[in-house]
């Protein structure tokens, strides 16, 4: 892992309830590229992003973004610092337009611009679909438009849970590409079950199980590891 840092989790720990979801949880994501967190269902991977997200509490160890202690730090002033999230669901507001959708993104842009030209052409399908309710788009537009909604505040680290679930296989490809397109410039992390996607785009990994880290290496590493498909095993 490089050493220019721009997020450091050390020993986070959180519960829902009485019930520890995460066991002293540390992770590293550099300022540019891509940081793969896979593991099966229940792992801990989403709990994990809402925990840097803040919108869950960590109840031990620190978060540092940017230099900065977060891990006490309001979810909306995390935004504001440059930290997007893409949760796995409820990322778009069905009932509005594509175009209205982007122009709420574009109210949290830290720069003044709108960006939706941007926008539209990283995700030329949007522009197709301006007029059109969000709510009416398929699986995979529906995608598209939440992660730009999201880059649309300029974050420097972009947080996605799940970018290709419940999206045609033949959309996956073009969601790859873009965030391929996107880690030349920012730092993005990426749960997915696509597990060959989120190593291809990815230039680190961790992989949890049952709220722990239990493997991580570079993303090559890891993808030859035996341990991976044990711990990917249902």
């Amino acid at each position: 892992m490089p050493e220019n840092v721009l997020l450091h989790a050390e020993g986070i720990e959180a519960h829902y309830g009485t019930s520890q979801a995460l066991f002293g949880v540390s992770i590293k994501v550099p300022s540019k590229g891509a940081v793969a967190i896979l593991g099966r269902n229940g792992a801990g991977k989403t709990t994990l992003l809402k925990t840097l997200a803040g919108e869950m509490k960590a109840s031990k160890g620190s978060v540092r973004f940017d230099g900065t202690d977060i891990t006490r730090v309001a979810t909306e002033r995390r935004v504001r610092q440059g930290l997007g999230h893409v949760p796995q669901d409820q990322a778009v507001f069905g009932g509005l337009t594509v175009k209205e959708n982007l122009l709420i993104g574009s109210m949290g842009d830290r720069t003044g611009r709108s960006g939706m030209d941007e926008m539209i052409a990283l995700f030329p399908r949007l522009g197709q679909r301006l007029a059109q309710k969000a709510g009416t788009l398929s699986g995979g537009e529906r995608k598209m438009l939440a992660i730009s909604r999201a880059l649309l505040a300029r974050p420097h680290l972009l947080m996605l849970d799940e970018p290709t679930e419940g999206v045609w296989h033949g959309v996956i490809e073009e969601i790859a590409l873009r965030l391929e397109q996107l880690t030349k410039t920012m730092a993005v992390v990426i749960v997915e079950q696509h597990v060959q996607l989120a190593l291809r785009v990815s230039q680190y990994c961790y992989v949890m199980d049952r709220g722990r880290i239990a493997l991580e290496g570079p993303a090559d590493s890891v993808r030859t590891d035996p341990e991976l498909v044990r711990l990917l095993a249902p």
